[in-house]
């Protein structure tokens, strides 16, 4: 493993907590107050689907026999790499809900393409930091028999030890510092966000995004992140990227910081100097206030107006690597009918209310 000085490292406090280069600022009680109570009482109906989402199943044998430099979506923030005849998993979520419980918190839209057991032999699964719509205790347990590795930020990898994993197993990078793998070299890069599982661990552990480097491909992983500058170090450091996995859901005018915006989205692809974007961390849980299909439609229409090559591949479609496709909306079978405009003779008909 290598790494670059390291006054580039993650930055910590006295006592020992991580923080970003540019602290998050700390919300007041009134604002906290006034979030929850929005999170509790202004979401619009369209913040869960009304009906199941279209997912394409797939079996051990799709993935074994697809060729190489294949992608597949599981969910949210859940990717299946398969890479030099090697598969690789990111922040693997296959539970009902991303909570500490499995009867309360966000619900998924949707099961997963396929389950743990069907999958092939992981290399490694990808960590990017320890939420609970990132890591699923019950996945990594069931994982940890199946996977040669964990690839972990500082601290995270210690959780993975915690629930059964052999620290052999583990790999715990800080920002910038690099580890190869038969062939694969994954860079752990800074992000902008924050980490905790409970009421006391906050930003204990560290969050990254990662670039990911394979048979011939450049990939960059976000992670959760808000818009930060060292998009732009990352791309000039390890850019063009052939294929950038951004953060594209759960965003807020109210939590910029840690989340980006769709407009942000763009221009941090813009930053890696990216070809194709893949918008993920959407389309699973419902962790907004906004529509649930609104991160697909913003982002393709951003794009578009940029020139950017956009890939929305359906939950366990394959999608090449070498040669993405954009892709059918698939979100609009699932979305709700728009309101049937009036008619000249309705709107004349139509009790006025002055």
């Amino acid at each position: 493993m290598s790494e670059l000085p390291a006054a580039t490292a993650a930055p910590r406090l006295p006592d020992g907590r991580f923080r970003n280069v540019v602290p998050r600022r700390r919300q007041g009680i009134g604002e906290m107050l006034s979030l929850i109570w929005k999170l509790a009482t202004a979401k619009p109906k369209t913040a869960v689907p009304d009906q199941a989402l279209p997912v394409r199943t797939l079996t051990t044998a799709d993935i074994e026999s697809a060729p190489d430099a294949s992608l597949w979506r599981l969910g949210h923030s859940t990717m299946l790499f398969k890479l030099d005849g090697r598969y690789w998993l990111t922040d693997p979520v296959f539970s009902e809900r991303a909570a500490p419980v499995q009867w309360a918190g966000p619900k998924r839209f949707h099961a997963p393409p396929i389950g743990i057991e069907a999958l092939p032999r992981l290399a490694g699964v990808i960590l990017s930091h320890d939420h609970y719509d990132h890591l699923d205790h019950d996945s990594i347990v069931r994982l940890i028999p199946r996977t040669d590795l964990f690839v972990a930020p500082l601290g995270v990898g210690d959780r993975i030890v915690g629930w059964g994993a052999d620290r052999a197993q583990v790999r715990q990078l800080d920002w910038w510092q690099t580890t190869e793998v038969d062939g694969m070299r994954l860079t752990a890069a800074p992000s902008r966000h924050f980490s905790g599982r409970g009421l006391r661990d906050g930003d204990r552990t560290l969050w990254v995004s990662w670039v990911i480097e394979a048979g011939g491909l450049r990939l960059f992983f976000s992670g959760d992140t808000g818009y930060h500058d060292d998009f732009r170090t990352i791309g000039e450091r390890f850019g063009p990227f052939d294929v950038t996995f951004l953060e594209n859901g759960a965003y807020n005018t109210m939590w910029p910081e840690v989340h980006m915006l769709p407009e942000q989205t763009l221009q941090a692809h813009l930053d890696l100097r990216g070809r194709w974007m893949v918008p993920v961390h959407n389309g699973t849980f419902d962790l907004a206030l906004h529509p649930w299909y609104e991160p697909f439609e913003r982002i393709r229409g951003l794009a578009r107006a940029a020139g950017v090559q956009v890939a929305t591949p359906m939950m366990g479609e394959r999608l090449s690597l070498l040669q993405p496709q954009e892709g059918g909306a698939w979100w609009h079978e699932a979305m709700p009918a728009p309101a049937p405009a009036l008619s000249p003779g309705d709107r004349a008909s139509t009790p006025s209310t002055r």
